[in-house]
Parts: structure tokens; C-alpha cells; sequence
């Protein structure tokens, strides 16, 4: 399927896209309002609640505001590239997990991106009141897979 032809299907299929579709489809996390869809082999990820996918876009945009000296990404309109972007979703949650769970060990996959974010909520009230300091650390020790060097 040409790649334009594609874009255009997706955005018609999927109004309400989800904001963390990188890190559910790679297995890093899972969400209770995530349904996953399906566009000739190609599979993505719709939002089940406008109010669920307001909240996490505002998430996002804030985690990658103040996690842009750890990026080194010094253009905050530029996207950013899979594997930083992967850091800011995926290190991100495991950030919000540990601040709003302190008691709880940060687990590899987040299970339910939807509800760290309620529990980060019922915690702190806003998502502007997060402590980012702690969450910005799991940012920058985030590590994606690593590429396998292939023998010569």
C-alpha cells in the first residue's frame, strides 16, 4: 500500500488516535482505553475517550517540554526521532508509575498507561503538579532495544 494512500485511510479510520500508539505497539505498555485496528498488515491504536486522550496528549506535550535538556533536543516544535520519542513515552510512564507508586517497583511494561494517569491524578490533581525531576531521571535512563550487530 502506497504510504500516502495509507496516511490519508488512517486519519479517516482513526479520528481519535492514541498518543502513546509507539509504545503500546512495540509491548512496552498496554491501555484500557486502547483498541487496536487493523489497515492492510498495518495495525494502530484508537483512543476509546476524548477526555483519556486530552488527558494523555497533555501528558506527552509536558513530559517532552521538560525532558528536552535530557533529549538534547533543542527545537521543541521538531518531531522527535522513534527511539527519543520511545524514551519520552516509555520512560516517561515508567516515571509516572514511580512518582505516583512510590511503594511499587517500576515494572518493565505499563500495563494500563490510562490508569498510572488516574493515580497520578488522584495524587497530585494536575498533571502541571507532577514532580518531573524523578520522572525526567526514568526519561534519560530509559534504553530501547538495542540493534544487533549482524556478523560479517
Amino acid at each position: 500500500m502506497d504510504n500516502e494512500v495509507f496516511r490519508k485511510t488512517y486519519r479517516a479510520i482513526n479520528e481519535r488516535f492514541c498518543p502513546f500508539e509507539k509504545s503500546i505497539l512495540t509491548n512496552n505498555c498496554g491501555c484500557s482505553r486502547g483498541r487496536r485496528f487493523c489497515i492492510a498488515e498495518r495495525e494502530g491504536i484508537n483512543c476509546g475517550s476524548d477526555a483519556a486522550q486530552a488527558r494523555c496528549l497533555e501528558l506527552l506535550e509536558l513530559l517532552r517540554r521538560q525532558a528536552r535538556f535530557a533529549l538534547k533536543a533543542t527545537d521543541e516544535d521538531a518531531a522527535l526521532p522513534h527511539a527519543k520519542a520511545m524514551r519520552v513515552q516509555v520512560g516517561g510512564l515508567r516515571g509516572l508509575h514511580a512518582v505516583a507508586m512510590p511503594d511499587a517497583p517500576i515494572p518493565d511494561t505499563i500495563e494500563d498507561i490510562h490508569g498510572i494517569i488516574e493515580a497520578a491524578l488522584d495524587h497530585f490533581h494536575t498533571l502541571a503538579a507532577l514532580p518531573y525531576q524523578p520522572i525526567i531521571r526514568q526519561i534519560a535512563a530509559y534504553q530501547g532495544r538495542r540493534r544487533l550487530r549482524r556478523p560479517r
